[in-house]
C-alpha cells in the first residue's frame, strides 16, 4: 500500500510538471495571426473576457479562455488598459496579455501649422482615419462649450503643434490638449510681456500675433512686423492688413483681393476700420506669440515685400513710397 502511495504520488508529481511545461510552452509559444500585423480596440470599461474576444475576433489565435485564465492566474485580468493595439508575427500570449496591462497602445498624430484657420485644423481632424470623430458637424460654440472654454470664437485659441495620440482616440481630446497648450503659451507669455504694449488684454495680443503670424514671410522679420502695427496701433492708425480682410471675406475670396474688397467696410477690414479685429483670423505660433508681446524697438509705421521672403522696413510714408517704387509696384502698406 504504502509502495501504491509512493508512486501515486510520482506520478502526480509527473503530471503536475508535465502540465505546466505545457502551459510554460504554450504561454511563450507565437500566436498565428489572420494577417501581419492584426490590430484591434480595446473600449474604455472592458473587462479582460470581452477584451480577449475583441482580440480574437480580430485575427488573433487565441481561444479567449486561455487568455482569461492566464491573466486570472498572473493576478492582471482587472488591470487591461482600453485603447489601440496593433501585434505582429513572434507574439506569444504572455507577450499580448503584458501589451494589455501596460496599454502599449499604438499611436498616431496630427499636425496643426502655424497659420491655419479654425475651420481648417477642423478639416484636417475630420479627415484623420485614426480620429473618433466626435465634433464632425458641431458648431464651433458648441466644441467650444464641451471643452469648457469661455471664449465666444474659437479662433486663434488652438496652438500649433504636433500632438501623438492612441488610435481612435477622441478628436474632442486632441483640441482639449491644444486649447491647453494655447492657453498655457499666451499666459507665460503674457506674464512676461514687454511694458507700454497697446493691448486691453492676453486676447487682443492673441489677435496681434494672428497677424503677425500671417503678415511674417521671413522668421527674421516676426519682431519688426509686431512693431510696426503696434506703433499704429499706438498713433491710432488703420493697421491695413491683408490677411484680416481675407479673413473677414470668408468663402467670398477667390485668391485674388481687388481693391473693392479693401473699400467694403466689415468688422475684418482694416483698411475702413482703427484698432484690431475683433478676433484672431488664424492660430499663431509661439514665435508670433513672442513677437507680438516682445516686439521690435523701432520707430517703423510701414514694410513692404522684397519679393525674397523679407520686407522693406519703413518709418516715413515718403520712406515707404520709394520702397513700395523698388520692391513692388502698387504696394499697399
Amino acid at each position: 500500500m504504502l509502495r501504491f502511495l509512493s508512486t501515486l504520488i510520482v506520478l502526480l508529481v509527473l503530471a503536475l510538471a508535465a502540465a505546466g511545461g505545457a502551459l510554460f510552452w504554450h504561454v511563450n509559444s507565437p500566436l498565428v495571426l489572420k494577417s501581419d500585423p492584426v490590430e484591434f480596440h480595446i473600449a474604455p470599461g472592458s473587462g479582460l473576457r470581452a477584451a480577449a474576444r475583441e482580440i480574437a475576433t480580430a485575427g488573433v489565435g487565441i481561444e479567449p479562455w486561455v487568455l482569461v485564465i492566464l491573466g486570472r492566474g498572473l493576478g492582471v485580468d482587472t488591470a487591461i488598459k482600453a485603447g489601440s493595439y496593433e501585434v505582429t508575427s513572434g507574439i506569444t500570449p504572455l507577450d499580448l496579455l503584458r501589451k494589455l496591462t501596460q496599454g502599449d497602445v499604438t499611436q498616431t498624430d496630427i499636425t496643426f501649422v502655424e497659420g491655419m484657420t479654425f475651420r481648417q485644423m477642423r478639416d484636417r481632424l475630420d479627415a484623420h482615419a485614426d480620429v473618433r470623430h466626435d465634433s464632425k458637424g458641431l458648431p464651433d460654440q458648441e466644441i467650444l462649450r464641451l471643452l469648457g472654454a469661455g471664449e465666444a470664437t474659437a479662433e486663434g485659441l488652438f496652438f500649433p503643434d504636433t500632438y501623438l495620440f492612441a488610435k481612435q482616440s477622441r478628436d474632442f481630446d486632441v483640441l482639449a490638449r491644444a486649447y491647453r497648450a494655447m492657453q498655457k503659451h499666451l499666459a507665460r507669455e503674457w506674464e512676461g510681456r514687454a511694458s507700454g504694449l497697446p493691448y486691453a488684454n492676453a486676447y487682443q495680443a492673441l489677435t496681434m500675433a494672428s497677424i503677425v503670424e500671417k503678415e511674417t514671410g521671413r522668421d527674421q522679420d516676426r519682431a519688426m512686423i509686431a512693431a510696426v502695427f503696434i506703433n499704429r496701433l499706438r498713433q491710432g492708425m488703420l493697421l491695413q492688413t491683408d490677411p484680416s480682410v481675407i479673413y473677414g471675406m470668408g468663402a467670398k475670396f477667390d485668391g485674388n483681393l481687388r481693391k473693392r474688397d479693401l473699400l467694403a467696410d466689415g468688422p475684418y477690414n482694416t483698411y475702413t476700420r482703427t484698432g484690431l479685429p475683433p478676433t484672431p483670423i488664424a492660430m499663431p505660433g509661439l514665435a508670433s506669440l513672442q513677437a507680438a508681446l516682445h516686439p521690435a524697438q523701432s520707430e517703423a509705421l510701414y514694410f513692404v515685400a522684397r519679393g525674397d521672403g523679407s520686407s522693406q522696413f519703413s518709418r516715413t510714408l515718403d520712406e515707404h513710397n520709394q520702397a513700395v517704387n523698388r520692391y513692388q509696384k502698387g504696394g499697399k502698406r
